[in-house]
């Protein structure tokens, strides 16, 4: 009896997981009118902290945005929700897309940068792309 529960129980959990995934995880990029698809492919890898989004964030933006300095407030990736981080992005209002700091950047570095952001984002949206 008790094998047949773990059986049942295993084909639940089994059957739950996939229907979990089953839907991809798509970001709209009003900067370049793109819809990414970070559920799988290069960019599931690069929007994570260990790929290219999480380490150029790290090198290059908490650099400033670290607390430490008083021109530049404190960020990490949950200061924003998901459009407010698209936003930043799209428009680059931020005083640091505006004063040239982001230069060194590539524009697919910056879209990466904002895919991991977005990914870990507070105040999970829906998982579509829109435009």
């Amino acid at each position: 009896m008790k094998q047949i529960s773990a059986i049942v129980m295993f084909l639940v959990i089994l059957i739950y997981s996939m229907q979990a995934h089953a839907k991809p995880v798509t970001r709209f990029d009003a900067a370049s009118n793109t819809c990414r698809v970070l559920s799988e492919g290069p960019l599931y890898w690069e929007s994570y902290a260990f790929g290219e989004g999480g380490k150029t964030f790290k090198a290059k933006c908490q650099s400033c945005h670290n607390g430490n300095d008083k021109s530049a407030p404190f960020l990490w990736t949950e200061s924003k929700n998901q459009d407010a981080w698209n936003r930043v992005f799209a428009t680059r209002y931020p005083k640091c897309a505006q004063d040239g700091s982001w230069k060194g950047i590539s524009d697919e570095q910056l879209r990466m940068v904002n895919d991991y952001l977005w990914r870990f984002a507070d105040n999970v949206a829906e998982n579509v792309c829109r435009g």
